[in-house]
């Protein structure tokens, strides 16, 4: 066998280098597009953090998913809500001087603020006839028709309702003497009790209805 001349000896390898390293770089590409973990490119990764596109970054303030916004306006409105009406504890009741007229007994029976707050009383008021030793006499006091208003009672002011019956002596009706008169205020269960002194009133019989008008600012007529 002929021997190769040199030089081109040295050729041969040379390209047959560089053929081999053309082949395993080829190799590497195809395994890394393979693995299906490519890596992005720098035009992708601008793309992903560029305003606009959705990806926060650590300036962001946006609230998290299902936060609920915090009403303080509301809040502080639902605490400033109070109970505006007059309750028991803070009423007084007494019954004014009777007023008669064409067979009737009219009374103002009056209810007092005596708290030192402001509230309101509003319809008609509760009342109820007893004996001394709490039994009620008669029935319930009828409630005269009425377009009722609320009345503000600053500390101090009053309100009255009209109680009216006929006068037993011209009705004819059974009667007794009671000893209270219970004055429910509106919308209140607890009454107040007022020492009755005005004498018989009509407990039985056909003329032995009794009425309740509904509260208005004052002491009476």
């Amino acid at each position: 066998m002929a021997n190769t001349p040199q030089p081109l000896r040295r050729t041969a390898l040379l390209a047959s280098g560089v053929a081999l390293l053309g082949l395993l770089t080829a190799c590497g590409d195809e395994s890394a597009t393979s693995s299906g973990t490519p890596q992005p490119s720098q035009a992708a990764r601008t793309a992903a953090t560029a305003p606009g596109s959705g990806t926060a970054t650590p300036g962001d303030t946006a609230p998290a998913v299902g936060a609920t916004p915090t009403d303080t306006a509301g809040s502080a409105s639902a605490s400033a809500r109070t109970d505006g009406r007059c309750h028991t504890s803070e009423l007084r009741a007494a019954v004014g001087r009777v007023d008669p007229g064409a067979g009737q007994r009219n009374f103002p029976v009056v209810l007092t603020n005596t708290s030192d707050r402001t509230c309101t009383v509003y319809g008609h008021p509760g009342a109820a006839f007893v004996d001394a030793s709490g039994k009620q006499l008669g029935p319930d006091p009828e409630r005269a028709p009425a377009s009722p208003e609320r009345v503000t009672l600053t500390p101090g002011k009053s309100a009255w309702a009209g109680l009216s019956f006929s006068s037993p002596q011209i009705s004819g009706a059974r009667t007794a003497t009671p000893a209270v008169l219970l004055v429910t205020p509106p919308d209140e269960r607890e009454p107040l009790k007022v020492k009755w002194t005005a004498g018989e009133v009509p407990v039985g019989g056909d003329e032995s209805s009794v009425s309740v008008t509904a509260l208005e600012a004052g002491t009476g007529p």
